[in-house]
């Protein structure tokens, strides 16, 4: 048990979790698909509306000033936070799916041609599948999954072995959403970029559970998404390899992605600004500053270790409880634990946990071809974050043994 670090303090620090719900305290086991917001990315995004409402970069007046300075210096935060080499890296947009996006219409269309081959896992959310297979149908490329191993890892035998001269691009989850699988992904891109392969890293998983640093990763892109961080909805990170980006053409088109303008042809800015069309998500950025300011008042260590215990703790009363299949025992798996209950649905093993106030999540969790690799229909999945405690564990197994006695 990690006594050095003091969740409840931290649990102090987001409202949200002192509730009831259907009369029961609320455990709230579903980080991965969103983390709660601390009450300091609450109030940044007050503040902002509060003190300094404005566009920013193109006004003439103080408040245009003070939003504009707030605007860049979390740019400049994001790119300390992930270690890349300049600010001008970082480009918003509205999440991970986003900004897998912008890199299947900017880079692919200009990179994927007939015959290309592009990795991917099949541990894939739908996000890091779906835009190049649009882009593959487009382009006549084929995209070509990785083959898992029984335990949930990405079969590095069989990955080798795909990385053929064919193979332009390389994407993948550096810790998936469904199963916690950890991905060896540093070793992954460094074998990729061996054959001249472009890579790109899904880092929406990873991001609040250990330090992201892309130039050690050594990869192309990486992508993630503020509400993943303790940040707010709809605010999300690209980013890329500069002499890349600088020589991608704009995903959009419109205000302040331009240098000029005119009739006889339109020039356009330079990084980040190219891929920034329109009036970005201002108050999104601001308060995903206050979740970095926020993530840099904790002891990295003693999350790490208070993370790995909860993990650790939760797989121990998996094992221990009658009835229950684990999905996936990859060997390191961070933030998410996913589960069946003999002869029960998912779906109502969570109708029947919400009943007792504990929120999981169930379904395909926009990995379908990974529930297909595994023949089930879905799972039920339990996330942990910093603010979760053994307590909200043992909270959920006593919930399972009440739900089996209306299911089993």
């Amino acid at each position: 048990m990690v006594m050095d670090f003091d969740v409840n303090a931290v649990r102090a620090q987001f409202p949200i979790l002192n509730q009831m719900v259907n009369g029961s305290p609320l455990v709230y086991l579903d980080s991965a698909a969103t983390t709660q917001k601390p009450q300091s990315v609450i109030d940044a995004i007050t503040d902002y509306y509060t003190g300094y409402n404005s566009n920013v970069h193109r006004g003439a007046h103080a408040l245009a000033d003070k939003a504009t300075i707030a605007f860049e210096a979390v740019r400049q935060k994001v790119a300390a936070f992930i270690n890349s080499p300049a600010p001008e890296q970082v480009l918003w947009t509205r999440g991970t799916t986003e900004s897998i996006n912008l890199v299947a219409h900017s880079w692919g269309d200009s990179h994927i041609g007939e015959g290309d081959v592009i990795l991917v896992s099949e541990l894939e959310h739908h996000a890091n599948i779906v835009p190049w297979q649009i882009l593959a149908q487009k382009k006549g490329a084929k995209v070509v999954p990785i083959p898992l191993t029984d335990a949930g890892d990405i079969d590095q035998q069989a990955f080798t072995a795909l990385l053929t001269d064919k193979v332009k691009l390389l994407a993948v989850s550096h810790v998936s959403n469904a199963l916690g699988s950890v991905n060896p992904v540093k070793a992954m891109v460094a074998q990729a970029k061996e054959k001249g392969i472009t890579t790109l890293l899904d880092g929406a998983q990873a991001v609040a559970h250990f330090p992201i640093d892309v130039q050690a990763l050594g990869c192309d892109f990486y992508v993630f998404s503020g509400h993943k961080l303790f940040g707010p909805t709809g605010i999300g990170v690209l980013w890329g390899q500069k002499e890349l980006l600088a020589s991608m053409p704009p995903y959009q088109g419109g205000g302040e992605m331009i240098e000029t303008v005119s009739f006889e042809g339109t020039t356009f800015n330079g990084l980040p600004f190219k891929f920034e069309a329109g009036t970005p998500h201002i108050e999104g950025v601001i308060g995903f500053g206050a979740a970095i300011d926020f993530l840099a008042t904790l002891n990295h260590e003693q999350v790490a270790a208070h993370e790995a215990d909860l993990m650790a703790y939760i797989i121990e009363q998996a094992k221990a409880c009658t009835g229950l299949t684990l999905i996936g025992q990859a060997a390191h798996q961070a933030g998410a634990f996913s589960f069946l209950l003999e002869g029960a649905h998912p779906a109502d093993v969570g109708m029947l946990l919400d009943q007792q106030g504990i929120a999981v999540r169930t379904g395909h969790h926009c990995a379908q071809p990974l529930m297909s690799r595994f023949n089930i229909p879905g799972t039920v999945r339990a996330s942990l974050s910093i603010y979760n405690t053994r307590d909200d564990i043992d909270r959920l197994f006593a919930g399972l043994e009440k739900a089996k006695q209306f299911l089993l």
